[in-house]
């Protein structure tokens, strides 16, 4: 487990890699001095308005199509928990404890920003559930992403009110039970704070930086993957030269093209490529030539992703907003999550564009005709059938893909007796682009392995000093093929791997000569 420093809310804005530290690797997290002073300050304005008998959305009124009901102050709180209870109807298998742990975060930031008017007491209950390591059972299914994620935020909420269920030390167990045996007292919740906690777009956003801070590191990945391919193939670096990409010089395919370069020349020109110098090739498939292009505008919209997603975090999504200096409570759709399901429907869309380059590879790899290496990748065809199949479960997986791009956030349905009636279906998008992002890490594996047969098939010939160390490592999880054998057990290995912070690390240190430099070729 790596360790960090606490992250103290309230100091600077979130950043994306915050949230993985405290989602992926137990980061405790505190509250700042000035949050709790924000906090407060909105919770003691909005009570104030509430003495002075003001009707306020979803404070002293009913919800939705119920905005005008006005409710007696005595079933206030009655209100609030009658409301998470009610909301609480998601369905499905739960998300992952990462994935909740993000979400918790996410909650706790928004309410810290001052303009929901929580008690203290209600974000530090959120924060105990992080730093105790108490994970509400949180379904997958049941948002349509306006109004905020109401059905799986209201999961996340019942446990701090001692109902529903949460994972905790290995266990399902009550809410309740897990509050008990971590010596916490259940919230008894004030005046708006039911609503605060499940008005917002957390479970979406969520999901959506954790997939997102993957997908950055896939394409790195996914450059060393084409890399070897091209060594395997045999194919010409020239498509990769900086002078073809400066007179485009989109950000992503810039940085592609640089990355194909450093690995394909870093430690001295591989013995692989000047086995076939003055062979004649001019032009390969564009699966290899046109990496830079394909894996570049991947890059381009993550990089706008990012930027959503960076605002998303830092941005306040409850409803009503309470703005204690200006003296005002108002009502708005900051919970809508139009933007959120753009931007996940844009990331499946440059995720599967990587599975589906990453295909073609392999179908060249075990193509004799074009690869000049035995069929399949296998020495003695016929009784061996080699990497044939290999190739087939990535174009299954890469037809999954296309299906699973067409876009959430142009379907709307309308809900609440038509009172909501433009929703973003961003929780669809986001879960969406989640699996988009597994099936693509799964088509990566599938290509490295073929890559990797490949480079074996032409030793003693090395490669370069880059594209041997990613080598060395598919060889410490799959061993070379001389004969059939079950691939599964291989393909799991090596996608468990791509997955894990280890392989993070390891890629970051392939790439590191290449970054630190700040003149010289790779940065041409």
């Amino acid at each position: 487990m790596m360790k960090f420093k606490p992250l103290v809310l309230g100091k600077s804005d979130l950043r994306l890699e915050d949230v993985e530290q405290v989602a992926v690797h137990g980061r405790k997290v505190s509250l700042s001095s000035s949050a709790r002073k924000k906090i407060h300050t909105a919770h003691k304005f909005m009570l104030s308005q509430i003495r002075s008998g003001e009707v306020l959305y979803g404070i002293n009124t009913g919800f939705g199509l119920l905005s005008d009901v006005r409710i007696e102050d005595e079933e206030i709180e009655q209100l609030q928990v009658n409301l998470i209870r009610s909301h609480a109807v998601g369905i499905g298998p739960y998300l992952n404890d990462s994935q909740v742990r993000a979400m918790l975060l996410l909650r706790a930031w928004n309410l810290c920003m001052g303009h929901s008017g929580v008690s203290v007491r209600t974000v530090e209950l959120i924060l105990d559930f992080l730093n105790h390591g108490i994970h509400p059972s949180v379904p997958e299914q049941g948002s349509v992403g306006a109004s905020g994620d109401l059905a799986p935020l209201s999961h996340l909420a019942l446990p701090l009110i001692g109902e529903g269920t949460v994972s905790y030390r290995g266990k399902l167990m009550s809410g309740a039970k897990a509050l008990k045996a971590a010596g916490l007292r259940p919230l008894k919740l004030g005046p708006k704070e039911g609503l605060a906690l499940i008005n917002g777009t957390q479970f979406m956003t969520a999901i959506g930086t954790l997939a997102l801070l993957d997908a950055e590191h896939l394409c790195d990945f996914a450059d060393a993957a084409g890399a070897m391919t091209v060594e395997a193939m045999r194919g010409t670096e020239t498509a990769f030269e900086p002078e073809i990409h400066s007179v485009r010089s989109h950000p992503g395919q810039v940085q592609t093209a640089k990355n194909l370069r450093f690995l394909l020349t870093h430690g001295g020109k591989s013995e692989i490529s000047q086995s076939h110098e003055g062979c004649g090739k001019v032009q390969d498939p564009y699966s290899l030539r046109c990496i830079p292009q394909v894996h570049g505008a991947s890059r381009d919209a993550l990089s706008f992703v990012r930027g959503v997603l960076e605002r998303e975090v830092n941005s306040v999504t409850d409803n009503p907003l309470i703005f204690p200096e200006a003296k005002k409570i108002l009502s708005g759709g900051n919970f809508h999550g139009q933007i959120v399901a753009i931007a996940m429907d844009l990331m499946a869309i440059a995720m599967a564009e990587i599975a589906s380059i990453s295909e073609q590879r392999i179908e060249k790899l075990v193509n004799p005709a074009l690869s000049g290496l035995p069929a399949f990748l296998i020495k003695k065809g016929g009784v061996n059938s080699g990497f044939m199949i290999i190739q087939v479960a990535a174009a299954s997986i890469v037809s999954e893909n296309k299906t699973l791009c067409h876009p959430a956030s142009v379907d709307s349905i309308p809900t609440s007796a038509d009172k909501e009636d433009h929703v973003s279906m961003g929780a669809w998008a986001a879960r969406k682009a989640f699996k988009v992002l597994e099936n693509t890490r799964r088509v990566l594996a599938m290509e490295i392995l073929s890559a990797a047969q490949g480079v074996d098939l032409l030793r003693p010939l090395r490669s370069t000093k880059s594209i041997e160390k990613v080598h060395s490592m598919v060889r410490r999880l799959a061993t070379y093929a001389e004969q059939d054998r079950s691939y599964h057990n291989d393909l799991v290995r090596l996608e468990e791997l791509l997955a894990s912070s280890e392989f993070k690390k390891f890629l970051k240190d392939i790439f590191a000569p290449s970054r630190k430099s700040k003149k010289g070729k790779f940065n041409r």
